[in-house]
């Protein structure tokens, strides 16, 4: 059934009106993803690609109760309000693509979420892609196939490249989720790895992880402590980068010794999982774990 995204999928775009929003909404439709409403304050009336615009998140659920998903495109001073109200609406997937946005936002809005019953991804993240069913995000759907891996990742670019390798080697994704590399986000690792360890079409899990925080330990730990059925292949970005500087994510740095990559691989090696040491071996591991 893969997870988070399916054929059921139905989406609102907050901040359809600009040019990232306009640009991957026109993705998304192209996609095959059903798109429904857009909202931006002020600009009732138009619409984007087909896609009617409304006021508020209110009006457009209103419109379309059919809607259970949002993409938030909406700059980052204003992105925690948009979170907000989408969750006020009642609905349940909030994908939030915007980066920059203050950490006491997004930790007020992850709080309610949880409050509600609903699910955060990111901020400061690519989506999430179930192939050949919808992508909500800004991932590039073509590299995507459908099929029996599991992807969840921190790093956006990394996620993109073992996927595609993943492709070629003809095993395919059954869901990809980018969970964001803020030092805060919604779904983490573990919230993922759970629902694969659900799905039924997930047979083996890709888990990205880079430099920074300890959500690398934690998941190796809770892999360890559920038993964990599924066999998972990791790699960790960052593994030259030098300690005390930030490496392009806000969560991304080294500091007193913890977030370090030696610190992740050995724990996650010792959980059992299968640590590749470069991108490019993560897709032949999967090779020979489900042959």
């Amino acid at each position: 059934m893969a997870i988070l995204v399916n054929e059921d999928t139905r989406v609102l775009v907050q901040g359809i009106t600009g040019r990232q929003g306009a640009f991957h909404t026109k993705a998304m439709l192209k996609y095959g993803t059903k798109v429904l409403a857009g909202v931006t304050p002020g600009k009732s009336g138009q619409s984007i690609e087909g896609v009617p615009v409304y006021d508020s998140v209110e009006e457009a659920v209103a419109q379309h109760p059919e809607i259970n998903t949002s993409m938030v495109m909406v700059p980052a001073p204003y992105a925690g309000d948009a979170v907000i109200e989408a969750l006020d609406a009642g609905i349940k997937l909030v994908v939030v693509i915007t980066e920059h946005v203050p950490i006491h936002d997004a930790m007020k809005f992850i709080a309610y979420a949880r409050l509600r019953g609903s699910n955060i991804v990111g901020p400061n993240c690519p989506g999430v892609i179930t192939p050949g069913a919808a992508k909500v995000g800004i991932m590039p759907g073509h590299i995507f196939k459908r099929g029996r891996v599991g992807i969840v990742s921190r790093s956006g670019t990394l996620t993109y490249e073992i996927a595609h390798a993943v492709t070629v080697k003809g095993l395919g994704q059954s869901t990809c989720i980018g969970i964001g590399g803020d030092p805060v986000v919604g779904l983490n690792f573990i919230d993922v790895l759970e629902m694969f360890r659900r799905d039924e079409e997930t047979e083996a899990v890709v888990l990205i992880g880079e430099i920074g925080g300890d959500l690398e330990e934690r998941a190796a730990e809770y892999i360890v402590k559920t038993r964990y059925p599924k066999p998972v292949v990791a790699y960790i970005a960052g593994r030259t980068a030098p300690p005390e500087k930030r490496m392009g994510h806000a969560g991304a740095i080294i500091s007193l010794g913890a977030g370090d990559p030696a610190s992740k691989v050995k724990a996650l090696t010792e959980a059992g999982v299968h640590v590749a040491s470069t991108p490019g071996e993560v897709a032949d591991k999967l090779v020979q774990l489900l042959k």
